[in-house]
């Protein structure tokens, strides 16, 4: 297998691609696998991030054949040869290692926290439970047509843990919270739905979107007609 890693010794060094070889040694060998056994051979390793390695922190999430997923996550079974590049909705480190710094800010920008007790009932632990599975890992942004960095809209990154909240406030707390979701996800949002694809969580992101909407727009609309 030949892998073509687009490589970066830092932010503000020029990007080039460089060819390795490698071969698979069992079904279960992955992207994160192949980047591993690699760097044990290479003078100048290949920077990459990980952690659990099991789907669970999002920390090697990177671009893979023109589609972002997580490495851990990407059995070279699949593949006949690899391009590997790092996340381009993001500023580059160095080589596949971004700076996701920009989702934590759009967080803290939504207020995602609770200043009172939660609301619990079958639907609102359904909808609170799935935005809960959301990664942070930035695949979505990756693919979303309408994400830009320096813009208002924040993406399904944004929205996920936005869905959880709104979901589980009480409805007199509910004002501020949905102001901030319309002006920063539902305003931007083009329903294309991209992100549904290539979510490594698999979230129902279309059912997630349904509740927010309900809840932080049409309800509002609906008490406002004459």
């Amino acid at each position: 297998m030949t892998i073509t890693v687009l490589r970066r010794s830092g932010a503000n060094a020029q990007p080039e691609w460089k060819q390795y070889n490698d071969r698979s040694e069992s079904e279960q060998d992955t992207v994160a696998t192949a980047l591993t056994r690699l760097n044990e051979s290479l003078d100048d390793p290949i920077r990459w991030e990980c952690s659990c390695l099991q789907k669970k922190c999002a920390a090697c999430a990177m671009v893979i054949n023109g589609v972002p997923k997580l490495a851990c996550d990407a059995f070279l079974r699949d593949y006949k040869d690899l391009r590997l590049e790092p996340l381009r909705k993001f500023p580059v480190v160095a080589d596949l290692i971004v700076n996701r710094g920009v989702m934590r800010e759009n967080l803290q920008a939504l207020r995602l926290w609770f200043e009172g007790e939660a609301q619990t009932g079958d639907r609102n632990n359904e909808i609170a439970y799935e935005a809960s599975r959301c990664l942070q890992c930035g695949c979505c942004l990756e693919v979303c047509p309408n994400y830009k960095p320096d813009g208002v809209f924040t993406g399904m990154a944004g929205g996920v843990p936005m869905a959880r909240l709104l979901a589980e406030l009480p409805e007199q707390q509910r004002e501020e919270a949905s102001r901030l979701y319309r002006e920063r996800v539902f305003e931007g949002c083009g329903k294309s739905l991209s992100c549904r694809n290539v979510c490594p969580a698999g979230l129902d992101v279309d059912e997630l979107l349904v509740n927010s909407n309900a809840v932080a727009v049409w309800k509002r609309f609906f008490r406002r007609k004459p």
